[in-house]
């Protein structure tokens, strides 16, 4: 997830101190859907949509992992698995295992670059979930693996985006950035303390990191996305021959 991981709580009850699964973070999965004429008065909906399809339409990233997903039987649908809705917090996105619906914060994402990270983000997780049979609520160590993943195959780490957060110059910064913010994520929507967060990323951390499906390398910029999706359809074509 980008900054925090959404999922209905299996049947959760209790008092204040249950852990509700980062779900306070993305107050319109409560609520009714509202009618399309509703939505499209708001800017914030329509200039989500209006990224997403940019993303959807043009980015390696999410037209890679959108393949894959489809290869491997989960096909995405735009209107389906993606929503546009009001967060709380910073978060920027999250993805829903009990809908397998990608939840995009309209009011926190404001440009397209920051739709592109969160989109494959998110997908990344969707794989996931699709491949694997992923414990969200009960494994922190799948949900620590997913996020590796997510930040080192996403794009969140690129030295461009550490320079923009004023983080470079540092030895072996990708792999930093990674294990920062698979374990800034899990404290967003798990009440567990940093000690257990860490513990679990580091205990998968080197397996997860390595596991580049469905990318086959670290796509350290759109180039290097743009490669990998083309070596990926190659794949594809060469084993549909066979």
């Amino acid at each position: 997830m980008e900054d925090g991981k959404v999922a209905s709580p299996p049947g959760a009850e209790g008092g204040e101190e249950e852990d509700d699964f980062g779900y306070r973070l993305f107050p319109d999965r409560k609520k009714e859907p509202q009618s399309f004429l509703v939505r499209s008065l708001f800017t914030f909906h329509n200039r989500c949509q209006v990224m997403l399809r940019m993303t959807l339409e043009t980015n390696p990233y999410a037209q890679l992992l959108i393949a894959a997903m489809k290869q491997s039987g989960c096909t995405v649908f735009n209107d389906r698995h993606f929503s546009c809705e009001n967060c709380d917090g910073c978060v920027s996105g999250g993805f829903d295992s009990a809908t397998s619906q990608i939840v995009l914060c309209q009011n926190n994402i404001r440009h397209q670059s920051h739709m592109n990270r969160v989109v494959a983000h998110e997908l990344i997780h969707a794989f996931d979930h699709c491949r694997a049979h992923v414990d969200w609520f009960k494994n922190v160590k799948h949900l620590a693996c997913s996020e590796i993943r997510a930040a080192n195959l996403s794009g969140d780490c690129t030295l461009m985006n550490e320079i923009a957060r004023f983080k470079f110059g540092l030895k072996g910064h990708h792999q930093t950035c990674v294990r920062d913010r698979a374990i800034r994520s899990i404290l967003a929507v798990r009440k567990v303390s940093r000690e257990t967060a860490e513990k679990a990323v580091d205990e998968v951390f080197d397996a997860c990191f390595n596991d580049l499906e469905p990318f086959g390398r670290i796509p350290h910029s759109k180039t290097d996305a743009k490669r990998a999706y083309k070596d990926f359809l190659n794949r594809d074509r060469y084993t549909a021959n066979l």
